[in-house]
């Protein structure tokens, strides 16, 4: 099982034989309310699973919201490192230079993510919504945090 990423159920590694992407498993998560920041159950009460681009999304929104260093559960390569930003007195060209460069730095670590595409930012008074697409081994992904 790899230790860079908390992904639901085995990964299994990659062999020596082809590409890695071609080696990769299918990824899988448990399913996220993005609305509600809360897990999906079925009407059993069970964990809804996703898999492929659903499952990215999923591994997106939880890393961007996760700062890195914070919880041993999670290796040092998963997280984005924002605490370094509060307090900081920056221009709004700076500020959104660095966010763009840590986001990069903590989705780049992803193996089934080929190439960020583009990050922008629009504000609506204190809160600061980030547009990401990027290019996945599943095909474009976007999406808002």
């Amino acid at each position: 099982m790899s230790e860079d990423f908390p992904f639901v159920g085995s990964v299994s590694e990659t062999a020596s034989t082809g590409t890695e992407e071609e080696n990769l498993p299918l990824l899988t998560e448990y399913a996220w309310d993005f609305n509600t920041d809360k897990f999906l159950y079925d009407g059993d009460g069970h964990h809804i699973v996703v898999t492929g681009q659903e499952a990215l999304k999923v591994w997106i929104y939880k890393a961007l919201k996760t700062e890195r260093y914070v919880h041993e559960a999670y290796s040092w390569s998963y997280g984005i490192e924002l605490k370094p930003f509060i307090g900081k007195v920056m221009g709004v060209k700076e500020r959104y230079s660095e966010l763009r460069r840590v986001i990069v730095e903590c989705l780049m670590v992803n193996p089934y993510i080929r190439s960020i595409d583009s990050v922008t930012f629009s504000q609506d008074g204190p809160s600061v919504t980030c547009r990401i697409t990027l290019t996945s081994i599943y095909g474009e992904v976007s999406m808002d945090v």
